[in-house]
C-alpha cells in the first residue's frame, strides 16, 4: 500500500519533516517515492508549510492512503482528502 506520510529530518530538537509518498513497509525515514513538500512545526520561518497539491491530488486519485497529520496538512493547502 502507498501512503503519503511524515518523514522525520533536521537535527536534535529541530525537527522538520518531509511530505512523502513512500510504500507503508518502508522505515519511516528510509526511501521514498517523491517528495511532496515540507511541514516546520516549530514555525521558525514564514514558509513553514509546503505542499505541491498538483503531485497530492494525483496520488490520492490513484490510492495513496494519507496519514491523519498528512491529511490535515494537505486539508490546510486545500488538497481535497475524502
Amino acid at each position: 500500500m502507498v501512503k503519503i506520510r511524515l518523514s522525520r529530518f533536521g537535527s536534535t530538537h529541530n525537527p522538520h519533516y518531509r511530505i512523502v509518498v513512500a510504500d507503508a513497509r518502508r522505515p519511516r525515514d528510509g526511501g521514498y517515492i517523491e517528495n511532496l513538500g515540507h511541514y516546520d512545526p516549530r514555525k521558525t520561518t514564514e514558509n513553514y508549510l509546503k505542499v505541491n497539491v498538483e503531485r497530492a491530488q494525483y496520488w490520492l486519485a490513484n490510492g495513496a492512503q494519507p496519514t491523519q497529520t498528512a491529511r490535515r496538512l494537505l486539508k490546510s493547502q486545500g488538497v481535497k482528502v475524502s
